[in-house]
């Protein structure tokens, strides 16, 4: 079994994954989606967390050399602490936005110039937060070699974005791997993969289907 395959697996054991095609669940921007995704539990299962940061640590060396990794606030922000710590590069996050006092920081830690960056997200879905950073990164004067994430839905809508940024990102799993595991364990009926996989063509259109 290949790290796709393994890491969905265990994301789907312990939860962090969530699969409901017959009770959506609702999104915080409004969207119903058949699944749900929350990558922070994975920092309270060492072993998972430990296959997450050697995974990591391995697919980094297609943007080698780097020197600073940056985390995306905020659930990025513990797997690339803990991927800075495995390979001893510098570490800093990027805030959502500029805070409103003190320095007014976007961008925490010190970055120095001309830095080659690698940034760590835990998940893309439509690639939005992820960019926002990058476009932070490259204002601060950094070059992106590149963006790795824990897991992606793989939406068209988010490789068309990365695209347009001239972004080159990579994830450790994906979602047609999460599919084929749960297929493969026999946990959804045909008709919920199905469902699944019509979600992931048009977001928007399915969830307006669905009741968002």
């Amino acid at each position: 079994m290949n790290t796709a395959h393994a890491l969905a697996r265990e994301l789907l054991q312990i939860k962090a994954i969530q699969l409901s095609p017959q009770r959506p669940f609702t999104w915080a921007s409004g969207l119903r989606s058949p699944i749900y995704c929350d990558n922070r539990v994975i920092l309270s299962h060492p072993a998972l967390r430990r296959l997450v940061v050697e995974s990591f640590a391995e697919l980094s060396k297609a943007w080698e050399p780097f020197e600073v990794i940056a985390g995306v606030a905020t659930a990025g922000i513990a797997h690339g602490v803990l991927l800075a710590e495995a390979l001893q590069r510098p570490f800093v996050y990027v805030r959502a936005k500029a805070k409103e006092h003190g320095r007014r920081n976007m961008i925490e830690g010190e970055l120095p110039a001309h830095s080659r960056v690698l940034v760590i997200e835990d998940l893309i879905s439509t690639g939005g937060s992820c960019l926002s950073a990058v476009e932070a990164l490259r204002n601060a004067g950094a070059e992106v070699v590149g963006v790795a994430a824990v897991f992606t839905y793989s939406l068209p809508e988010a490789a068309a974005a990365f695209a347009a940024a001239s972004c080159p990102w990579l994830a450790l799993s994906n979602y047609e791997t999460l599919i084929e595991v749960a297929e493969k364990e026999g946990s959804l009926l045909e008709s919920d993969i199905e469902t699944l996989r019509a979600w992931r063509q048009n977001p928007r259109v399915w969830s307006e289907a669905h009741g968002g």
